[in-house]
């Protein structure tokens, strides 16, 4: 089950294609019967969520807290118990989407893809803290980008 909510009342989105493409990338991933959970909200928010579990006392894009964070990238979630279902948590500021694509000469909605499929890969055990890191998460980001966006054309 993927359920979004939105705290935030400034800016559209478009909720039930959000909710596709995050069904669409977890089938691609095989994880389809799992949970995830999207908050969308302003800089304010993930400010201060950002300040409470990173130290950093700024708005960012996206905060991504994995239900299982000791997985490995490309390590399957075996679950044994129901609460196994569970990849984690996703928040992204669209506020600070918003600011960000003319900087990135890109759309809202793309744009959201893009960080729907970073916040994913981190819940699944993808980081980019070391160059390798970084290149094996690009790698599969791109993949899963390409795919839905075959998908949603």
């Amino acid at each position: 089950m993927i359920t979004i909510k939105t705290t935030q009342r400034k800016i559209n989105v478009n909720i039930g294609s959000l909710k596709k493409n995050a069904r669409t990338i977890l089938g691609l991933l095989d994880y389809h019967d799992f949970e995830l959970n999207l908050f969308l909200t302003t800089n304010k928010t993930i400010r201060a969520y950002n300040k409470k579990f990173r130290s950093i006392d700024k708005p960012t894009d996206i905060l991504s807290f994995p239900y299982h964070p000791d997985l490995q990238p490309g390590e399957v979630i075996i679950p044994k118990l129901p609460n196994d279902k569970h990849l984690g948590d996703i928040i992204i500021s669209l506020e600070y989407v918003k600011e960000d694509i003319q900087k990135l000469k890109t759309t809202f909605a793309y744009r959201l893809q893009v960080l729907l499929v970073h916040g994913i890969c981190h819940l699944i055990g993808y980081d980019h803290q070391t160059d390798a890191q970084y290149e094996q998460m690009q790698k599969i980001e791109k993949k899963l980008l390409e795919k839905i966006t075959e998908k949603t054309q």
